[in-house]
């Protein structure tokens, strides 16, 4: 029985492999670039590299620590050249994905008016906000046209081509449909809960790959800390060169968390949050221009005053500000950055208000519908009642909408008003897909609950994208504490030993020859770990944000806080130490 099993996983084994195999050469398939020559002039190189990476590892003779990320680094491009088709086809993939509930909701929309459905094709192609997926529906639009093919056809030759599973069987099941001869209109109100459940499928899927990332990238960095302790302790035994042991880690930790984040962003649901526009000032952005002024132009202060410190020609140095006679290395680094967190809380609140706005459309939008429906009256008609309504920081807009409507300004203008001061990417898109379909002759009512029942799915998935930052959040910011307090002790109890060692050498005994502390430049080391922590918060930042999905700014706000949580770990942690030996 056990070789039964045995043999079963070795199948099992060899079949994922073929599966592998067989989906990176349709990867190289897909490619513009023949199979022969990316060979050839990508792979070929890196494997060389690679070669070359581990030879110079084993004639030049380095310490471990520095040989180690060698070969690692040619591995890690010779991987990259091997896997880049597929990583091609899978971001194209992501693409289409991402925005497919969104294009399948516009489609609706449309079909629910008085266009016919090549009409609602060519529109959606026009749509570059859908990117690849305007793309493929131009390839559509072009076999209908160019090469006189049926749209049931068109949309099963496709399906065969597409590299998103999900958009191939929509594909499918739309041309047979239509083949059948079944209404556009009908069988896209049909599909909706199946999209939309497809669309919460996969996203609650991804929420839980992240978590799964977050315990990896938990144990990783644990790892990677206690590597870096050991490179700062190991010299004193060894008497190599710690600056230069230090250093090879440190890398080697940069390439690790790079490739976390490079992971998180690539496995995270694209969702956006904010819609900026190009034509017109939204309200508040002279707040947010204000904010990044104020917090930039004090960073540059920041920055000369910590430079005059160094050298000595501050008016008022800030040891004289401090209960110590010198300034901590980790406050210097800390301090130019400080007021980046400036901008970062305005458009943390500038944000806030934005998702308090998605979460009151769907109530005015269906609202809207339901009263244009009732009273067969005109926009600015239903919303001279509305705009009574509360519908939380929406009324405002609201209002605005009124008003520009009610003054004759073009129903396009004011709409683009409404979405550009509400800020919201959901408020933009559904916005413009109600004022469309209620121009060409759609129901308002089918119209706004179609928008609502959407746009309620994708605050409910945001609520729980929340949960998971949250989460992320506090086991950021909780190893950035441990690791920093891991750094500073070992650095401390070198700096100790060093004491020692010249204490206790005398002419009949050389303490040195057995702790080597001579090697050490405290100072160097230690400004290697305030770089760790610097960009340990940067990376983090960026993580917390691209999980978050918000604007980019708003990763300020922890960039500052987990460099400070960084910096004063590291201080207290070596005044602690150096206080309990000492006694």
């Amino acid at each position: 029985m056990a070789y039964e099993d045995s043999t079963g996983a070795e199948d099992g084994f060899e079949i994922s492999f073929g599966d592998t195999i067989d989906a990176l050469r349709e990867a190289y398939d897909y490619l513009e670039m023949p199979m022969r020559q990316y060979l050839l002039m990508v792979v070929l190189p890196a494997l060389l590299f690679l070669i070359g990476t581990v030879a110079l590892v084993l004639l030049v003779s380095l310490p471990a620590m520095v040989a180690l990320p060698i070969p690692l680094l040619g591995l890690l491009m010779f991987i990259t050249a091997l896997i880049y088709p597929k990583i091609v086809i899978e971001n194209e993939r992501k693409e289409l994905e991402n925005r497919l509930h969104l294009l399948i909701t516009h489609m609706t929309v449309l079909s629910t008016t008085n266009i016919d459905r090549m009409e609602v094709f060519r529109r959606l192609g026009q749509e570059d906000e859908y990117r690849a997926l305007a793309d493929e529906i131009n390839r559509v639009v072009q076999l209908v046209d160019t090469w006189n093919q049926s749209l049931d056809d068109a949309l099963r030759r496709r399906a065969q081509q597409v590299p998103s599973r999900p958009l191939a069987d929509f594909f499918d099941r739309l041309a047979y449909t239509m083949g059948a001869g079944q209404e556009l209109a009908e069988f896209l109100l049909s599909e909706q809960n199946v999209i939309i459940q497809n669309y919460v499928t996969v996203y609650e899927s991804t929420l839980g790959n992240l978590e799964v990332m977050k315990d990896l990238y938990l144990s990783m960095i644990l790892s990677m800390s206690f590597a870096l302790v050991f490179a700062v302790v190991l010299p004193v035994l060894t008497g190599t060169d710690p600056t230069l042991t230090v250093a090879a880690v440190i890398v080697l930790f940069v390439f690790v968390q790079t490739g976390f984040y490079l992971a998180i962003r690539s496995i995270t649901p694209y969702d956006p949050v904010w819609y900026l526009s190009d034509e017109i000032d939204p309200r508040g952005e002279a707040r947010l221009r204000k904010a990044v002024t104020v917090g930039a132009v004090l960073s540059v202060i920041g920055i000369v005053v910590v430079v005059a410190d160094v050298f000595g020609v501050n008016p008022v140095p800030l040891a004289t500000l401090l209960p110590t006679q010198t300034v901590p290395l980790p406050l210097y680094a800390v301090l130019p950055i400080t007021p980046l967190i400036i901008p970062g809380v305005v458009i943390r609140r500038m944000e806030s208000e934005i998702k308090e706005r998605d979460e009151g459309f769907p109530s005015f939008i269906r609202a809207l519908g339901a009263a244009e429906t009732a009273k067969q009256s005109t926009t600015s008609a239903v919303l001279r009642d509305l705009r009574g309504k509360d519908f939380g920081p929406l009324t405002d807009d609201v209002n605005n909408l009124f008003k520009r409507l009610n003054m004759r300004i073009e129903p396009e203008k004011a709409w683009q008003y409404f979405a550009a001061d509400a800020q919201s990417y959901l408020i933009q898109k559904f916005s413009e897909m109600y004022l469309v379909g209620r121009q060409m002759g759609g129901e308002p009512k089918l119209l706004g609950e179609l928008i609502s029942s959407n746009m309620n799915e994708v605050n409910q998935l945001r609520q729980r994208r929340k949960q998971a930052t949250i989460t992320l959040i506090g086991v950021l910011y909780g190893i950035t504490a441990a690791s920093t307090f891991a750094f500073f002790i070992g650095i401390e109890i070198v700096n100790i030993l060093a004491g020692m060692s010249m204490e206790l050498s005398t002419a009949s005994f050389d303490y040195g020859q057995l702790i080597n502390t001579q090697a050490y430049d405290i100072p160097v080391v230690e400004a290697l770990l305030v770089l760790v922590i610097l960009f340990n918060a940067l990376l983090s930042s960026l993580m917390i944000r691209t999980v978050d999905g918000g604007h980019k700014m708003n990763a300020y706000v922890h960039f500052v806080i987990l460099a400070w949580i960084g910096a004063l770990v590291g201080i207290m942690t070596r005044r602690i130490v150096g206080t309990l030996i000492a006694v």
